[in-house]
């Protein structure tokens, strides 16, 4: 399998299900079989994954990248028995950064459900390719990362302005959006994972769905008053 399909997703979700290390190998850069170059795509998801393991308070050095040819055993070897030996030596996960399983799994999930936010906010990073070892350090900054998080947005439909129409609602990935005909819409905010579809579906002469960054969401109105009172045709 090629590196770049290892999503920021399943790294995230290694660690909430508590293992201590994770090791991605991949093919040398430049050295691609294909036009995508998904070695690259690996290396930026694993310099973007590192930041965000700092931010929630895991050792960066748990996650590590290494490429090499299929010809390579030997190196591929020596980085594995390198790893194994590195993480060993941070112990179980969360110990010496003095989070407990919980903390872990909560935190990791939390993330996870921004995953996609995250890949659609530095898609054009995620896309790069670094030339030098040198750059790596420089492609996610701690400042952004606290910024990411700082100004996550938030979709919110205005039930003065939904006509129920329920184009956001078929489109929506994850079904967050809960609605039926003549029943103004709503969103699930535990579910939504800041995607922005339900932004871009809703036709621009409503323009029901609003995106809110640095303010909390309106509460959802209540079950009773979502119903639309249409005019009857004379």
């Amino acid at each position: 399998m090629c590196s770049g399909r290892v999503d920021l997703g399943f790294v995230l979700r290694a660690f909430s299900n508590g293992v201590d290390g994770v090791f991605i190998g991949g093919c040398r850069l430049n050295e691609c079989n294909y036009v995508t170059h998904g070695n690259f795509h690996a290396l930026n998801m694993v310099l973007l994954a590192r930041r965000i393991m700092e931010h929630i308070g895991l050792n960066p050095e748990r996650l590590k990248i290494e490429f090499m040819s299929g010809a390579e055993a030997n190196l591929f070897v020596e980085a594995v028995n390198g790893f194994v030996k590195q993480v060993k030596k941070l112990g179980p996960l969360g110990e010496s950064e003095g989070l407990d399983q919980n903390d872990v799994k909560l935190k990791t999930a939390e993330i996870t459900k921004l995953v996609p936010y995250i890949k659609m906010v530095n898609q054009d990073k995620l896309a790069s390719r670094l030339k030098t070892p040198e750059e790596y350090d420089g492609l996610f900054t701690h400042d952004e990362i606290e910024k990411l998080f700082r100004e996550v947005v938030s979709y919110y439909i205005d039930p003065t302005k939904c006509q129920a129409c329920s184009i956001c609602l078929k489109r929506c990935p994850v079904e967050a959006i809960a609605g039926a005909k003549n029943l103004i819409h709503i969103i699930d905010q535990e579910k939504c994972i800041k995607c922005g579809t339900c932004f871009e579906a809703c036709p621009p002469r409503f323009g029901a769905v609003r995106k809110i960054s640095g303010e909390p969401v309106p509460p959802t109105i209540p079950e009773e008053a979502r119903t639309i009172a249409r005019k009857s045709k004379a």
